[in-house]
């Protein structure tokens, strides 16, 4: 893992380990591979599977996801999208 993954995880980690302050290392990474839903054993916990839990739990279920936003169109419409990336103009599309 890269020193600036490292940053990340230490730093969406951080709040939420100073909420539990009670629990070891271990039983943080645990309790987070839990609510995540990852039901395999410890060690083979990403350091993706914990970011992304991290940055996924402070957003209500209706919020957009982080990344995906920026990238959101309002009444997108495909067909058309697919007909203009192939070269037909809005008059052939009628």
């Amino acid at each position: 893992m890269s020193c600036h993954r490292i940053d990340e995880l230490l730093e969406l980690l951080t709040p939420v380990w100073q909420k539990n302050q009670q629990l070891n290392l271990a039983e943080m990474l645990q309790k987070l591979a839990n609510e995540a839903g990852f039901d395999k054993s410890l060690n083979e916990l990403t350091d993706d599977v914990l970011i992304y839990h991290l940055k996924m739990q402070p957003l209500q279920n209706n919020e957009m996801i982080p990344g995906i936003e920026k990238d959101f169109v309002e009444d997108y419409d495909f067909k058309k999208a697919l007909l203009k990336a192939r070269g037909f103009t809005d008059e052939n599309t009628d």
